[in-house]
């Protein structure tokens, strides 16, 4: 079964689908005897389930027994009880107790308030809070714009969301999107020195979220949209453009076209192809489709087949919504029709934004020669990266542990701290094409190679130079330079159809 490994346990098969991953990283504390075999027993097994064990701690031994604290990472929820049972079953071990170690770190939330200024005497407190406060109040009554100067919207922005599309699971509503909303905001801190707070709202009507945030505007310099369902996310963030003399920017549309964008820019270079000569087939029309497809138009694609639910979308289509229908209008210039598979074959590029499993090795053979692969569905791929790397000269997915993993964070910190810091009214097309430039070119021409086409989301550069362009492009607009030359192709090793895939 392609994309499929299977593990032996004594006489019980495991089959995990999945890759394992750090999101299903589990601690089981065990007793086991004394002996030299007892702690390689264990690891044994594990590796067998086909989990990978990242840490083993001694925490207490006697002259009988030895207790350890056992880390591996899983596939899954599933996956992760296979491999206790499996620990479980082994002569003279005692599971103790098994730890998640996503729930732990969630537990009490994952950000907190804490104050710039001391607050020791009575001095102090009398600048900071009554009677001193009373001033700055009187002044920026009299010149609303010192707002950005005096208070904390010049460095804050608010994460909001309806819940209605968290993460690929769906319409989860707001209380279960917070722990996403408290990730954003601590990666906004943490990559961008930017202060962000969750607002979760319990509504999705349009008009009250647009009513609701121009209400609470007041209080920031930026609007982070998160994890709003399409087509509803576009006209709320249309309307809201519209009426606040801040950012607004949904990232899931606009920092997932950036860091595509920047991906592909190196890429590109890797296999020696120009933009403007490629055809790109995008599975997932949503708000992140849309927003790559986009922008990809803006720059000068080929052709581009958007994909969906409904098929690939094209001319003569009945039912499309507004955002569909422009798609229809602006792509797919020989109006195909058909499937997914076909729409790939001898495509350039395939992007995916949807779900996952929806192509196989063979499906990627059929693409053109050098062919571009991101698979970004998490945590399961559209293609088993490992398959895909057998017929594609560059493969990338949204996942931390394959080579080329596209991710956001490398956008939004250093593109709100770039318009934090211009005092910018609104995000512009030439902000994200300067953010998407600066990205791509932190790897550097004589760096980029099939497995290095994006920086590390942990590349200290990456925030500064994204945060450098987008303040440029703020203050002059005008200067965006064109799209940059073709370096020229890079040496690519051979893809053989029977080539093996590289783990």
């Amino acid at each position: 079964m392609r994309g499929e490994s299977f593990s032996v346990i004594g006489r019980n098969c495991v089959a995990t689908t999945r890759l394992p991953s750090a999101g299903f990283s589990i601690t089981v504390r065990i007793a086991v005897t004394a002996d030299a075999s007892s702690i390689g027993r264990l690891t044994t097994t594990v590796g067998e389930a086909g989990a990978i064990v990242t840490a083993l701690d001694v925490v207490d031994s006697d002259h009988t027994h030895v207790t350890v604290d056992l880390t591996c990472d899983t596939a899954d929820a599933n996956h992760a009880d296979q491999v206790v049972d499996a620990l479980t079953a082994l002569d003279g071990v005692d599971v103790r107790k098994v730890s998640d170690r996503t729930f732990l770190l969630h537990l009490g939330g994952k950000i907190e308030v804490s104050p710039k200024v001391a607050l020791r005497t009575r001095d102090e407190l009398s600048r900071a809070y009554t009677p001193g406060v009373a001033r700055v109040c009187q002044a920026i009554a009299e010149n609303p714009a010192d707002a950005r100067r005096l208070t904390i919207k010049r460095n804050t922005v608010a994460v909001v969301s309806d819940g209605s599309a968290v993460l690929g699971l769906g319409n989860l509503g707001p209380a279960a999107s917070l722990p996403v909303m408290e990730g954003k905001a601590a990666l906004f801190k943490r990559f961008g020195g930017v202060d962000a707070w969750p607002v979760v709202l319990d509504t999705q009507d349009t008009d009250e979220i647009v009513s609701i945030v121009k209400a609470i505007a007041p209080a920031y310099g930026g609007i982070n949209l998160e994890d709003i369902a399409a087509p509803r996310c576009f006209e709320i963030e249309a309307q809201l453009r519209a009426a606040l003399d801040i950012p607004v920017f949904h990232d899931d549309q606009h920092g997932t076209a950036i860091c595509v964008l920047a991906a592909l820019t190196n890429a590109l270079r890797v296999v020696g192809k120009e933009l403007a000569q490629v055809r790109v087939v995008v599975s997932g029309a949503g708000a992140a489709g849309t927003a790559i497809m986009k922008l990809l138009l803006r720059q000068g694609v080929g052709d581009i087949i958007a994909y969906d639910r409904q098929g690939a979308l094209h001319r003569g289509m009945t039912g499309l919504n507004p955002a569909w229908q422009w798609l229809a209008e602006h792509t797919n210039r020989e109006n195909y029709s058909g499937d997914l598979a076909g729409a790939v074959r001898d495509a350039d590029v395939f992007i995916g934004v949807s779900a996952p499993n929806l192509l196989t090795g063979d499906d990627i053979a059929a693409m053109a020669k050098n062919a571009i692969v991101f698979a970004l569905a998490n945590p399961d791929p559209e293609v088993d990266p490992r398959e895909a790397r057998r017929h594609a000269a560059v493969v990338a997915t949204g996942r931390s542990d394959q080579p080329n993993q596209i991710n956001n964070v490398l956008a939004f910190p250093g593109v709100f701290r770039g318009m934090l810091d211009a005092h910018a009214e609104g995000f512009t097309e030439e902000m994200a094409i300067a953010a998407a430039r600066a990205i791509a070119d932190v790897v550097g021409e004589e760096k980029i190679n099939p497995t290095v086409i994006i920086p590390s989301v942990f590349d200290s550069r990456v925030a500064p130079a994204v945060a450098a362009a987008v303040r440029a492009a703020a203050q002059n607009p005008a200067a965006t330079p064109p799209p940059a030359a073709d370096p020229g192709p890079v040496d690519l090793p051979e893809i053989a159809a029977n080539a093996s895939a590289t783990p």
